[in-house]
C-alpha cells in the first residue's frame, strides 16, 4: 500500500491536465509520482508474471513495438504497453498509471515496453529484463544524441540489464560487436540475432541507414533472415524454412522492424513460440500513427509519410512509389537546424508541389540543389494543405505529404484527425 498515496495524486493530476488540455495524454503525473515515489516505476515493471521486454535503439522502435505486441497477444497473452510518447520516464510512470491498481500492481502476464535510449538507459539500473531487442544507431536528435558512440554506450547499459536473451540487429557494426560482448562476458547471455540477406541489402545500394553497417551477413542458420522485399510484401527465412509476410508499409526498413519483432516474440514465449502465429499477427497491424499511413480525407486517399531523422528520410524517400504524382512536404520547428536532413539525396522525388512549415524555405532550397522541381513554398501548413488538397487527384499514385513531427502534429490538427497516443514527441 506504500504507493497509494501517490498513485491517488497522480491520477488526480492526470484528470486536471485533461481537463486544462482534452484528449491530451499529459507526461506531468507520471513526473509528480516519480517525485514523491521514486520506487513506483521499477516496482511496477518488475512485477509482470513473465517479465519485461524493453525494445530501445535509434529507429523503428514504435513499429517494432507495435508488431511485437501484437505477436505476444495472437499467442494468448495479456500484455502491458506503451505508446511512443510514453517512452521517458515520466511517460512510463504516466502509461502505468492507467492500468495500476492502488496498491501499484498492473495486470498483465507480460509487458512490452518501447524505451527511449537516454531514459532507458537512465532508469534501466532499477530493471531486470527478460528480454532486451535492439534496433539500431544511426544519426538521430543531433541536439541529444549527437554522437553514435555515445548511443551504442546507452543502448549497452540497458542490453546488460537483460537476464535471458538480448535481441540485436546483426547488421549493425555497433550491436553486432555488442553482442559479441554479451556472449564473452563475465556472465554471458543469450543473443538472438536478425539481419537481411546480401541480396536485400544490395538492393538499397544506400545502406539501410545504419551508422556503421557491419561487414558480413548473418547466415542463414545463425537467426532470422529477410531474404527478399517487394513493397508491402518480404521473405523470411526462419530454421532454414521460408515465410512470406506482409508490412504495414513499404520498405526494406519496415521488413526488418518486423523480423525484430519476430525474433523478439521467440526469445520472449520460447518453446511457445508458433512462426505461423506470430507472421500472422505482425501482417495484420496496420501502419503506425503517420507512417505510410493511409488517411481518407473527402473521399481521397492521402498517404502521410513521417521523417525523424537523416536515415528515416532517405529510407522513406527511396521506398516512395516511383509514380507519386503529387507531394507535400512539411518540415517544422522540431527540426532546430535544417542542414541535419542535408545529407539526405531527394532527388528522386522529382517535383514536389508545396514545401510547408517553418523550415518551408530551408527543405525547398535542399529540393532545388538536388534537382527537384518546387512549384510553391507556403510556410502556413494549414494554407498549404488546403491549397495541396484542393488539387484535382492525381492521375498517379495518391497524394502523398511527408512531415517531420512538428509538420504533422500540424497537418493532423488542421484535418481534424484525432490526435493518437502514439503520436512521436
Amino acid at each position: 500500500m506504500r504507493y497509494t498515496p501517490a498513485i491517488l495524486i497522480g491520477r488526480t493530476v492526470r484528470v486536471l491536465a485533461r481537463w486544462r488540455k482534452p484528449g491530451g495524454g499529459s507526461a506531468v503525473p507520471g513526473l509528480v509520482v516519480n517525485t514523491i515515489a521514486p520506487g513506483f516505476l521499477a516496482s511496477a515493471l518488475n512485477g509482470f508474471p513473465q517479465g519485461l521486454v524493453i525494445v530501445s535503439g535509434s529507429s523503428g522502435k514504435s513499429t517494432t513495438t507495435k508488431m511485437l505486441v501484437a505477436a505476444l497477444r495472437a499467442h494468448g497473452l495479456t500484455v502491458f504497453t506503451n505508446s511512443s510518447t510514453a517512452n521517458i520516464r515520466q511517460g512510463l510512470t504516466s502509461a502505468l498509471l492507467e492500468r495500476a491498481s492502488l496498491t501499484g500492481q498492473v495486470a498483465g502476464d507480460i509487458a512490452v515496453l518501447e524505451m527511449d535510449e537516454g531514459h532507458g538507459a537512465a532508469i534501466a539500473p532499477t530493471l531486470t529484463p527478460r528480454v532486451v531487442a535492439l534496433t539500431n544507431v544511426m544519426v538521430d536528435q543531433i541536439d541529444r544524441f549527437h554522437d553514435s558512440d555515445m548511443v551504442a554506450a546507452l543502448l549497452r547499459k540497458i542490453a546488460l540489464r537483460a537476464t535471458d536473451v538480448v535481441v540485436i540487429n546483426a547488421d549493425d557494426g555497433y550491436l553486432a560487436d555488442l553482442g559479441l560482448e554479451l556472449q564473452s562476458g563475465p556472465t554471458p547471455v543469450e543473443v538472438s540475432r536478425f539481419g537481411v540477406s546480401a541480396d536485400v541489402l544490395a538492393a538499397n545500394p544506400r545502406g539501410l541507414g545504419y551508422t556503421r553497417t557491419g561487414p558480413d551477413r548473418l547466415a542463414p542458420a545463425d537467426g532470422l533472415l529477410v531474404t527478399a522485399v517487394s513493397g508491402r510484401s518480404a521473405r523470411f527465412d526462419l530454421d532454414g524454412v521460408s515465410h512470406p509476410v506482409s508490412l504495414p508499409a513499404r520498405g526494406t526498413h519496415y521488413a526488418v522492424d518486423a523480423a525484430t519483432a519476430v525474433a523478439t516474440a521467440r526469445a520472449a514465449l520460447g518453446s511457445r513460440f508458433d512462426v505461423d502465429v506470430a507472421l500472422s499477427a505482425v501482417g495484420s497491424i496496420p501502419p503506425v500513427f503517420g507512417r505510410g499511413e493511409i488517411v481518407t480525407i473527402k473521399g481521397e486517399d492521402i498517404e502521410f509519410v513521417l521523417v525523424q531523422n537523416p536515415a528515416s528520410f532517405q529510407l522513406n524517400v527511396d521506398s516512395l512509389e516511383p509514380d507519386t504524382e503529387q507531394i507535400l512536404i512539411a518540415i517544422g520547428s522540431d527540426v532546430r537546424d535544417p542542414s541535419y536532413f542535408w545529407p539526405v539525396d531527394t532527388s528522386s522525388l522529382g517535383h514536389v508541389r508545396i514545401a510547408s512549415g517553418s523550415k518551408a524555405h530551408d527543405i525547398a532550397l535542399q529540393l532545388v540543389y538536388d534537382n527537384v522541381t518546387v512549384d510553391r513554398i507556403e510556410p502556413d501548413v494549414g494554407s498549404a494543405l488546403d491549397a495541396f488538397l484542393a488539387l484535382p487527384a492525381p492521375a498517379r499514385g495518391l497524394k502523398t505529404i511527408i512531415f517531420s513531427a512538428d509538420g504533422m502534429r500540424r497537418t493532423r490538427a488542421h484535418l481534424g484527425l484525432v490526435t493518437n497516443a502514439e503520436e512521436p514527441v
